[in-house]
């Protein structure tokens, strides 16, 4: 480790900090509808997309609505964007000829990015023309961020309003979070990606003759419009196969900084966005804080791990860091930073190659996947991820005090407790669920590049990351075979929409409720006794559902390396 690298990854950290409470305070006012400085241009345009809607601004929702209108917009990006994978050879901005998708692919990459999973079994320049990248693929990076955003929104209401039944409108949220927080962002920050060098063009690929005489095919195409929404909506998915690696998704470091501010901004600024609706911003910052604390450690632990080396390798005379499958022009402070940023977020984008970091740094990424990826999270989805920790850590500072849970005034029972613990739960079926049928399955196996402790975690890497909805990849493992693309598929809906269910089910109940003053018996949740507890509960929950699994994989690999033996 080295000072310049720790340098580094504190002026990230402040600039993350330092954008929380402008760009929630923005949102905030986004999501009251109140005016904004873009309200005279996009007020028309929101309203005449809520006639389209056959809804108004006024019109609220019970949960069980506000949750079917998720459903059924989300059903149909799922079949529009599959459609479009199969038509795609007959549909126009072609120009490399790409062919229709295979089904089994098609199936897996609609549900990748309809649930904000973004895995890819594909290279996207050999895969998937420009009108499918654009209308398909960027299309749903748009929309899927904005839904995650509506439910941490309509959760966020459940907690600071009381005695009502609905949490907002569905249409109204996705409306808003894209015409007024998405939209724009990503307008600005396009134009500045291609003012640093990244194409944004229509143009057909280019034939290259290079120095030693054989040709080269150079890809392009509209990779900065992608760029953008792909890291702010944490999607993840890359216009090339080599994702943020590629020198025309990533071409300098301030497109990098670029690329891992955007990924966090959103997350983060969610944590003032509660604070300000339920009228006490500390009860944003120290939900913040605890994901911040959560987040360093794992920067902290990675960082040491890839900067220490391989021991195999020491002992043949030659020090110094793994360098291995990582993004080389930026160094392993970087490259461990964005590896901790892209599985902290629900977002997958990746400038290294995971398979290639050495056991402990692996295993960082995959804890991080494996907490539900609270730590700053997808865009909404990290919030009502940690909201529901935030339940439990109520739940069990009551029974240790022999007092009602109750959280902002809300008194937390039975059926919260229970909703909560059922949505954290379904994570785990899925992600080790999967894992196990996979690694005793012919099929599964054939697909693994290495043997042992690390083949294993290569696969369970895989169906951690789809049911996180990161998107993120071992890249050793061949994941683009019928059983993987199909599994896989599966468990990106699983994670996203079987556990967005209960989340609702839980703010229904919430949002009925009667609000108390606190009082002398109240317990404190602004302060570090109630973060401290929160990161407990985090860690805790984790170890005792995830920790078997981590021992057959990074743990014991890390052991046999130490031992001597690799695989």
């Amino acid at each position: 480790m080295t000072l310049v690298g720790w340098l580094q990854i504190l002026v990230f950290c402040g600039i993350i900090i330092l954008l929380v409470k402008p760009l929630g305070g923005y949102m905030t006012q986004v999501f009251n509808g109140d005016k904004t400085l873009l309200s005279p241009v996009l007020g028309p345009i929101e309203r005449g997309l809520y006639r389209l809607a056959g809804t108004s601004e006024s019109e609220e929702q019970h949960w069980t609505v506000y949750t079917a209108a998720l459903l059924v917009f989300s059903i149909a990006g799922l079949f529009l964007l599959y459609a479009i994978q199969r038509l795609q050879g007959g549909l126009p901005f072609n120009p490399a000829q790409l062919p229709a998708v295979p089904p089994e692919l098609a199936f897996n990459t609609a549900a990748s990015f309809v649930a904000n999973t973004n895995w890819q079994s594909y290279g996207g320049e050999s895969t998937m023309s420009y009108f499918t990248q654009m209308v398909g693929l960027t299309v749903q990076n748009f929309v899927s961020a904005a839904s995650g955003i509506a439910i941490a929104v309509a959760l966020i209401r459940a907690f600071s309003r009381q005695s009502v039944q609905t949490l907002g409108n569905f249409w109204v949220d996705l409306v808003r979070t894209t015409l007024y927080v998405l939209l724009p962002i990503c307008i600005v920050g396009t134009l500045v990606l291609v003012g640093l060098g990244v194409p944004q063009n229509l143009n057909a690929y280019t034939t290259v003759t290079a120095l030693e005489g054989a040709q080269q095919i150079i890809a392009q195409g509209p990779v900065a419009s992608q760029m953008m929404i792909k890291h702010l909506g944490t999607n993840g998915g890359g216009f090339f196969n080599a994702n943020a690696a590629h020198p025309f998704e990533s071409p300098s470091a301030i497109v990098n900084l670029i690329h891992m501010v955007s990924i966090f901004a959103i997350g983060a600024a969610l944590t003032n966005v509660f604070g300000r609706m339920v009228g006490n911003q500390k009860q944003g910052w120290a939900i913040f804080a605890a994901m911040g604390v959560l987040f360093v450690a794992g920067v902290a632990v990675c960082y040491w791990a890839e900067a220490a080396g391989n021991p195999l390798v020491h002992a043949l005379g030659v020090e110094g860091g793994n360098l291995e499958g990582k993004e080389t022009r930026f160094g392993i402070a970087l490259s461990s930073l964005f590896a901790v940023i892209t599985t902290a977020a629900s977002c997958g984008a990746v400038n290294a190659m995971h398979d290639s970091f050495m056991a402990l740094g692996g295993m960082i990424a995959l804890i991080n996947m494996m907490l539900g990826e609270v730590v700053i999270g997808g865009v909404g989805a990290g919030l009502y991820g940690m909201l529901l920790f935030v339940v439990v850590s109520i739940f069990v500072a009551g029974l240790m005090v022999g007092r009602t849970p109750e959280y902002l005034g809300k008194k937390i029972e039975a059926k919260e407790v229970k909703m909560a613990m059922l949505a954290l739960l379904i994570l785990p079926l899925s992600m080790l669920g999967f894992t196990a049928v996979a690694v005793v399955l012919e099929t599964g196996v054939a697909s693994m590049a290495n043997a042992g402790p690390h083949g294993f975690s290569e696969a369970l890497y895989a169906y951690v990351s789809a049911t996180a909805n990161n998107g993120s990849a071992f890249a050793g493992l061949t994941a683009n075979t019928p059983w993987y693309n199909i599994t896989l598929g599966l468990a990106m809906l699983i994670g996203r929409f079987l556990m967005i269910i209960p989340v609702m089910a839980m703010a229904g109940a919430l949002v009925a409720k009667k609000a108390a003053p606190a009082s002398a018996g109240t317990f404190p949740t602004t302060g570090p006794l109630f973060v401290g507890l929160l990161i407990g509960v985090v860690l805790i929950m984790g170890g005792l559902e995830f920790f078997p699994a981590l021992a057959l994989g990074p743990i014991v690999e890390h052991l046999a390396t130490v031992a001597g033996q690799t695989f």
